[in-house]
Formats: structure tokens, C-alpha cells, sequence
């Protein structure tokens, strides 16, 4: 992050980031707790904002679904540091949110809603909101993007590929293979068996799956963030969208079909897309999909996994800082005139 010689960053004084004086979350130090109606009723979603930036705003979408925003606390070393406000969000159904026991709440539709609430209740808007989206987070920020683009400054898709069935594939031709096959054949048949919640099925993916794909260390190394996130993990939420691992998707999640690869090309705002050689995503299904946005930019993380913000950090960090740093200077219109799908 470069800075003038009066000290400034980019983005404005650094003595002036930490200063929360007129946010009206300063009492609870950003937090906060925001409604969200749905067809079921009002909820309520927790929020944390880090940081003070008037012209970027990122908010962070987890991944899952069902997951929480624990595993993207290493987001604290490096985008304070770079000036950057951003906001934790606990999706609902997921850590510190309302926890309603409603599976009809569960539809990717219902979640675009719930994010476009959060925006409006954060006040961010075309000229300083980029949406990120990480794992399933991705997914949900590309739904966002097709509905919503309008209000957006810019875009991160982190290691999701934009077709469901792609996902799966891969995980079947080409991460499968590689595995210890008895090691993937107890697996398999743990879930014909529908005993995915014996502990004997995390004892094969970790050792023999997470620890290649997912975070590349031994488990018991996997930093405190990450630990809580999967402890806290909720499985009514996240086995009936996307199945009981990280193994590719089932075929009766709600997820399982799902496809937008075709629309990339409808997303007008500057995106960028990251991937990782070891992750459970396509790489190159994930560069491909930068080729097709209009305003798209490829980040590829050499060494990293699934969560390459961990295994392949400075790298990852460095490329998502470069991006938000080069992006075009907020519009002076308050929407930008975007096809949606709502239009």
C-alpha cells in the first residue's frame, strides 16, 4: 500500500481508519445485529464492520453454506493494514445470526434477498460496496451480481467455480482417482449408507481429502479460525444444499444443479476470480470463467488449496489487495446503468 508524503494512504489518513467517531456502531465496536425479513418471519443476522473508509466497502460472504465468518479472520492481517474497511457477516442459519429451524428458508433465492437487505441496511452502494464471496460465498455473490450489479463498485469470486455440476465432476475424474481408493471406497459407502455423521467419515476426508484439498496442513496445525469455523459449522443448512462433505456436491442437494457459467458474460462490474492449484475447484474452469466476464482478472495461487487465504496467504492477499486497490474510481451516480436479472 503506498503512501504520500504526508503520511495518507490511497484511501485517506491512516489516523483516521481506526476513527469510529459518527458510526453509529461505535458503542458495540462495529457490531451489529441487523433484521432480515423473510417468508418465514423476521431474523436477525449479525454484522462487525473493521475499519473506517468511505470509498471501500467489502463485505464478506462466507462459505458453506452454513459455515461462519470465523475462518476469514485473516482478513485482520492484511486489509487493515492496506486501509480497507470490510464487515463480517454471519449468514442466516450460521454462527452468531438467528438460527431458525425452517429448511424452506434454505434456497439460494431467499439468501440473495437476505444480502441485498444487509447492503441496504449498511448503507453501502455503488460507489464503495465490492462483494466477496468465498467457497459457496462465491456462488451466492454471483447470484447477488446478476440480480443486483447495479449496487456494486466491484466483485470477488474466491474459489468457486460457476457451475455445480462442473464442481462434481472434477472432484469424480480427477481428485477422486488420486485419493487411497479404499480409503474412498469406506468413504462411499459410509454415504450410500447415510452414516455421514458417524465419526469414522471425517476420520477418512481429513487425512486422506481436507488435508490435500482443502487446507494443506495436518488438521491439528489448521490455525484457530479455521478450527472454530468447522466446529460451528451447521449441518441443517449445509448438508441439504450441498451434501455432507466437501467432496463434491450430492446429487439431491439443492445446490446440485446449479449453473451460471452461460450469465458470466452478463456481469459488467470489475471482478476478480480466484483459484488455487490444489483446490477442490477447477482451476482452470476458474480462469476460464475470468475470460468470460467483461471486466474479469485472474488470480491463480500457486500453492494454495481450497483455502488458499491460509495455505497460499501472502500471495492471495496480495492479489485481492492489488485488485481493490486498482479499481476504477467510484461513479458519481448512485446506480449504474447494469442489465439485472431483476430488469
Amino acid at each position: 500500500m503506498s503512501s504520500a508524503p504526508n503520511g495518507r494512504t490511497r484511501w485517506g489518513a491512516a489516523d483516521r481508519y481506526l476513527d469510529y467517531s459518527g458510526r453509529g456502531d461505535r458503542l458495540s465496536g462495529g457490531a451489529r445485529r441487523i433484521p432480515v425479513d423473510t417468508p418465514a418471519g423476521r431474523f436477525a443476522v449479525w454484522t462487525k464492520r473493521v475499519g473506517s473508509n468511505p470509498e471501500l466497502k467489502v463485505l464478506l460472504l462466507h462459505g458453506g453454506p452454513g459455515a461462519t465468518h470465523e475462518y476469514l479472520e485473516a482478513c485482520d492481517s492484511y486489509l487493515p493494514a492496506a486501509g480497507i474497511e470490510y464487515y463480517y457477516y454471519d449468514q442466516l442459519g450460521s454462527g452468531f445470526s438467528d438460527h431458525p429451524d425452517d429448511s424452506s428458508l434454505w434456497e439460494l433465492d431467499r439468501f440473495v434477498d437476505e444480502v441485498e437487505q444487509v447492503r441496504r441496511a449498511l448503507g453501502l452502494g455503488s460507489r464503495d460496496f465490492v462483494l466477496y464471496g468465498q467457497s459457496w460465498g462465491g456462488i451466492l455473490a454471483i447470484e447477488y451480481a446478476l440480480a443486483h450489479q447495479q449496487h456494486l463498485r466491484g466483485l470477488v469470486i474466491s474459489n468457486m467455480m460457476a457451475s455445480a455440476p462442473a464442481y462434481t465432476a472434477y472432484a469424480e475424474q480427477v481428485l477422486m482417482p488420486a485419493m487411497d481408493q479404499d480409503a474412498l471406497a469406506e468413504i462411499k459407502a459410509l454415504e450410500a449408507a447415510g452414516d455421514t455423521d458417524n465419526p469414522r467419515y471425517m476420520e477418512l476426508l481429513i487425512p486422506h481429502y481436507y488435508e490435500h484439498h482443502t487446507l494443506r496442513m495436518p488438521a491439528e496445525n489448521w490455525p484457530d479460525p479455521v478450527q472454530r469455523t468447522f466446529a460451528h459449522i451447521n449441518p441443517k443448512v449445509y448438508v441439504p444444499m450441498q451434501g455432507p462433505s466437501e467432496l463434491g456436491m450430492s446429487a439431491d442437494a439443492k445446490l446440485a444443479r446449479w449453473d451460471r457459467v452461460a450469465d458470466l458474460p452478463r456481469i459488467e462490474v470489475p471482478t476478480l476470480v480466484i483459484g488455487a492449484r490444489y483446490d477442490t475447484m477447477d482451476p482452470a474452469h476458474m480462469e476460464m470463467m475470468a475470460g468470460l466476464l467483461p471486466r474479469g482478472r485472474y488470480l491463480y495461487c500457486a500453492e494454495g488449496s481450497h483455502l488458499a487465504l491460509y495455505d497460499d496467504q501472502d500471495a492471495y492477499f496480495a492479489g485481492l489487495i492489488d485488485f481493490l486497490r486498482e479499481l476504477p474510481s467510484a461513479p458519481d451516480s448512485p446506480d449504474l446503468k447494469v442489465q439485472t436479472d431483476a430488469s
